[in-house]
């Protein structure tokens, strides 16, 4: 998946303030390597040490270049006073970032990543660290709702349970709600930190037109919002052939089109807040959310990555019959 040119065109401008760019360029001047630098104050509170954190890292198959590349990325964490360099994030690891170690004959899709095989055993022999090991994962959506998602109907009754689903319209109205619940039940995560209204804003920016109503699912529980979960169609095809370009006739001409990237869905995120987990409320909104994918005429659900630690997060999957795509890792090197 290429990273988007509106979005690196933003960050070369300083719409983002703090992101700066490189290229590294062998003895006869050709483009070997790249890479981002930025900070985050919330990360590091996270992580309890100041981090150099990197992004939309890239390199050719040599030694030599993953080694200088490294090298610039630790030389400017140690001249910073940073304890360790982490990435690749763009901008953090709860947007999106990271390195396959496995399933490298999959593609990629929207919002995860895809490298070469040698990407991280060029890490590892630098001597990085994996951090956060996770896997993406596939699901066909063949199963009966109901058999792979029971729940009981007196419980949504006694409990005034809603399942409310998302809104063109009133899109704008949501998102506060879904961001709520989502920083309430991710808060728990090594690698999440606190997404602030603005940059819900900016990362949703344009999915207005493109968002399949039936696959954003919230749940509330005697009016309040207690779990949710937010799939879109897969676009990532359209957006390879796009070169990552979607300028504004492209993203006419998706909107046009957008019915022909219905075949699968990709689930970017899903959670209960942490006063209402263990109580069945993510099975009803699977259950939903299957019979919402089998009625729409998608074949299989794509899920970004998932912690190995949070197996309650991949039972849904497993329900369903998936298996896990890719291998997925973040990096991380020592620098004092």
């Amino acid at each position: 998946m290429p990273a988007l040119v509106q979005q690196i065109r933003d960050w070369h401008r300083g719409q983002v303030p703090g992101v700066r760019l490189y290229l590294l360029r062998d003895a006869e001047g050709r483009v070997a390597g790249r890479t981002t630098l930025h900070t985050d104050p919330d990360f590091d509170t996270k992580q309890g040490r100041p981090l150099q954190l990197f992004g939309l890292t890239e390199f050719v198959d040599d030694p030599a270049a993953s080694a200088a590349l490294f090298d610039g990325i630790c030389s400017a964490g140690r001249s910073s006073g940073k304890a360790a360099a982490f990435g690749p994030v763009a901008l953090l690891p709860n947007q999106s970032g990271g390195v396959i170690t496995s399933g490298f004959e999959e593609r990629g899709f929207i919002d995860s990543a895809w490298n070469h095989p040698y990407y991280p055993r060029a890490y590892e022999a630098y001597g990085f660290a994996r951090r956060f090991e996770s896997d993406t994962w596939i699901c066909p959506t063949t199963r009966d709702p109901e058999e792979v998602f029971p729940f009981d109907e007196a419980q949504t009754e006694a409990e005034e349970l809603v399942v409310h689903r998302g809104d063109r319209k009133r899109l704008r109205e949501q998102l506060p709600i879904l961001r709520g619940m989502l920083n309430a039940s991710f808060a728990q995560l090594g690698y999440y930190t606190e997404i602030s209204a603005s940059q819900l804003d900016w990362q949703t920016d344009g999915l207005a037109h493109l968002i399949d109503e039936s696959l954003l699912l919230y749940l509330t529980r005697k009016g309040e919002p207690v779990a949710f979960v937010l799939c879109v169609p897969d676009i990532s095809e359209y957006v390879m052939k796009a070169g990552g370009d979607l300028n504004p006739s492209r993203q006419l001409l998706l909107l046009l089109t957008r019915r022909r990237y219905r075949r699968d869905a990709v689930l970017i995120i899903k959670g209960t807040v942490p006063e209402a987990q263990g109580q069945g409320y993510m099975r009803l909104l699977s259950r939903e959310l299957l019979r919402n994918l089998r009625s729409g005429g998608y074949d299989f659900l794509r899920s970004t990555y998932v912690e190995r630690t949070n197996a309650a997060s991949a039972a849904q999957y497993v329900a369903m019959g998936g298996r896990p795509l890719h291998g997925y890792t973040f990096y991380e090197k020592e620098l004092r």
